[in-house]
């Protein structure tokens, strides 16, 4: 995706999204997959926040064609976040009505990963951030709270701006984020944006 060749970097992206829409579990539980592909993605939109928490940009002007490559890492963007923010449509448990004598039996359910008790890392070594796997929702929208979600809404409003194409995208992209962190920070979810 950082490739200096442009036609290498349109096609890395169709086969990052082509991924996402096969595997999207494993590509952003995988080791390193949730943060360096974050990481990759703010330095390809050149939204980057400082130490001080505060947003930059980078400094280059977008062209027509830089602005249609825009729209597609956008749209990338969209993607893995979807796979990795937004919960799957998976089999729901229903804690009321039509199985009585088992209410509430999502707390009683074992726990659908294997070594559910590392993120206490009581025996392990030090952390790598960057390089370890994030297998649940939870860990990956806190990484994402953590690292992308502030440098990535305000690029987003600096897009919106733009207006066209980049703007529909950085809309499709709001609506994401809306959705996979939601839950995240207790809100109810709304696509009003």
């Amino acid at each position: 995706m950082t490739h200096l060749a442009t036609e290498i970097r349109s096609f890395s992206l169709d086969l990052l999204e082509w991924l996402v829409g096969v595997a999207g579990d494993e590509v952003v539980s995988c080791a390193g997959g949730w943060v360096k592909t974050l990481k990759c993605f703010l330095n390809l939109l050149g939204w980057q926040s400082d130490i001080n928490g505060k947003w930059t940009a980078s400094k280059t002007a977008f062209g027509k064609n830089d602005t249609k490559a825009q729209v597609k890492q956008m749209t990338a963007l969209a993607a893995f976040l979807k796979a990795g923010l937004v919960p799957s449509k998976g089999i729901a448990v229903n804690s009321f009505g039509t199985c009585f004598p088992l209410w509430h039996i999502e707390h009683h359910i074992p726990a659908e990963r294997s070594h559910a008790y590392g993120c206490l890392n009581l025996f392990g070594a030090t952390r790598d951030e960057e390089a370890e796997m994030y297998e649940d929702r939870e860990d990956r929208q806190r990484i994402f709270q953590q690292k992308a979600e502030a440098a990535i809404l305000v690029g987003l409003e600096q897009a919106k701006k733009g207006g066209g194409e980049l703007g529909r995208a950085a809309a499709q992209l709001r609506r994401v984020v809306q959705e996979g962190m939601g839950d995240f920070r207790g809100e109810e979810p709304s696509i009003n944006n």
